[in-house]
C-alpha cells in the first residue's frame, strides 16, 4: 500500500500515511488530531542504470528536432 506525506498547517508537524491511491487526496487529520493538513509532493527514487534507453537518440544526432532532423543548412 502507498504510503503519502502531509503537514499539517496547524502545528507544522510533518507524517505519513498508508493508505489505497483512491484515497490519497481524501482528508487526514494529522496525529495531534488538527484537520487542517495538505498532501505534500513526494519524490520517488527508483533504481536502476543511468544509461540512456536503446531507443534514445545519440549526442552524435539524429533523433528529430530542427537540427537532428535536417533542416538545418
Amino acid at each position: 500500500m502507498p504510503r503519502y506525506e502531509y503537514r499539517c498547517r496547524t502545528c507544522g508537524d510533518t507524517f505519513e500515511l498508508s493508505r489505497p491511491m483512491a484515497q490519497s487526496s481524501d482528508p487526514a487529520a494529522c496525529p495531534s488530531g488538527h484537520d487542517d493538513t495538505v498532501k505534500l509532493l513526494s519524490t520517488v527514487a527508483v533504481g536502476g542504470s543511468a544509461s540512456a534507453p536503446a531507443s534514445a537518440p545519440s549526442a552524435s544526432g539524429g533523433g528529430g528536432g530542427c537540427c537532428g532532423g535536417g533542416c538545418c543548412g
